[in-house]
């Protein structure tokens, strides 16, 4: 297995909850793992990221700063799956609420857009997972910009 060059590495409150989530419910697939230390490094087609519970093996935490639910405040990760409903059936069947429903969205890049069907869940600890399928592309608006990145007038 290859690393990617960023692969995240959540520090979670309770190793066995997070990572039936990530298994289970969003079809991560458990790379290895350290039970002792409550890690698990997961992998989802090409995406990777890292669970670590908070107080064994290692903790990167801030010192004096509280460590509380939610956790990644301000912080979603985009996550590539072949079909967003297999998930979404799991959430579901699990009574897992979404933090943001399913939509289909179009973002301008460029001189076209790129389509994702996405919804976002919380994780046990807060983390937010935005969850998303790839539409593909069509041609989109053009916006003209100036020098400064500023719509002109």
């Amino acid at each position: 297995m290859r690393e990617n060059a960023l692969v995240p590495e959540l520090a979670v409150s309770d190793w066995r909850t997070s990572r039936t989530f990530y298994r289970d419910l969003i079809g991560f697939e458990i790379a290895y793992e350290r039970p002792e230390e409550g890690f698990s490094f997961l992998t989802l087609g090409d995406a990777q990221l890292m669970i670590d519970q908070i107080g064994i093996g290692r903790t990167f935490e801030v010192e004096g700063a509280p460590v509380e639910r939610p956790f990644g405040r301000g912080l979603n990760m985009q996550i590539r799956v072949a079909d967003v409903s297999v998930i979404l059936d799991r959430l579901a069947a699990a009574s897992v609420a979404l933090y943001l429903p399913l939509e289909e969205k179009w973002y301008r890049r460029d001189d076209h857009e790129i389509g994702n069907r996405q919804f976002v869940a919380a994780d046990p600890d807060g983390y937010l997972l935005r969850l998303f399928e790839d539409l593909g592309e069509r041609r989109g608006p053009v916006k003209t910009f100036d020098g400064a990145g500023q719509l002109p007038g």
